[in-house]
């Protein structure tokens, strides 16, 4: 079982912002290696981190933030600093629009769900080959990328960056399912924020809880199904050598 690979006490960063920054570091790869750790992380939301937040952050020496957040999430909700020294903001929405309303009872179907998924990949492949071709710039590491909860689109773009790197299917499911813990916390903290709209928070309450180990089952399997391998995708996509450079810079050698 690769659970407790993906509850390593060293994978979850705790802040006072936000509740679902974690490190990809520490897991295993087809190859023998390991994905080395604080090199690359995967974030809810970054625009509420307070001072100590920004601290804790600054440790870790970031280099890039990728925000796949609409740019109506961006504008409302606020963008990572662009003055932050040495951090290079990127903007890179993965999708349009958010569900609608209508959509929220069809995140309690994990089939639903993986669908959303692919079709975010097929949807959204300019911003999955600008974003991978800027993690595989050492220059550009360590890198965090992030979406409102960190759940949905940066599942799938983590799910895609551990393929990748040769991490087995069940590691990179369980590294998503981890995601449940942190949307208690989120549903509970919006509430807090907006008691006025609590009826409405309460409405996309499945949008917000649906991390269903079998909703990136289903998104690894449809990617496979679709392309062959992670590799035929990378090559698809026209990313075969930044993703060698990709392994070259976040794997440690055998």
């Amino acid at each position: 079982m690769s659970a407790p690979l993906a509850e390593d006490p060293a994978r979850k960063l705790v802040f006072e912002g936000c509740f679902n920054f974690r490190d990809l570091g520490g897991y295993p790869t087809f190859d023998g290696r390991t994905t080395r750790w604080r090199r690359l992380f995967r974030a809810d939301g970054l625009s509420r981190l307070t001072e100590a937040d920004m601290a804790i952050f600054r440790d870790l020496g970031v280099a890039t933030v990728i925000d796949l957040r609409t740019v109506l999430e961006a504008d409302t909700q606020g963008r990572f600093p662009e003055d932050v020294d040495g951090v290079a903001y990127h903007h890179l929405p993965l999708t349009d629009t958010l569900p609608g309303e209508e959509e929220t009872p069809d995140w309690d179907r994990a089939a639903f769900v993986s669908e959303r998924y692919l079709a975010m990949l097929s949807e959204g492949t300019e911003t999955v080959t600008a974003a991978i071709r800027i993690l595989a710039d050492p220059r550009r590491q360590p890198a965090v990328f992030h979406c409102s909860v960190g759940k949905d689109r940066t599942g799938v773009l983590s799910g895609l960056v551990l393929g990748f790197l040769g991490v087995p299917d069940d590691v990179i499911v369980d590294d998503y399912a981890l995601s449940y813990e942190a949307m208690l916390q989120l549903l509970e903290n919006l509430k807090e924020r907006y008691p006025d709209s609590s009826e409405i928070v309460e409405r996309y309450r499945p949008v917000i809880l649906s991390a269903e180990p079998a909703s990136m089952a289903g998104f690894v399997a449809g990617v496979r199904s679709t392309y062959g391998s992670f590799d035929a995708l990378a090559g698809t996509l026209g990313l075969s050598p930044e993703v060698d450079a990709l392994r070259s810079e976040f794997l440690e050698p055998t």
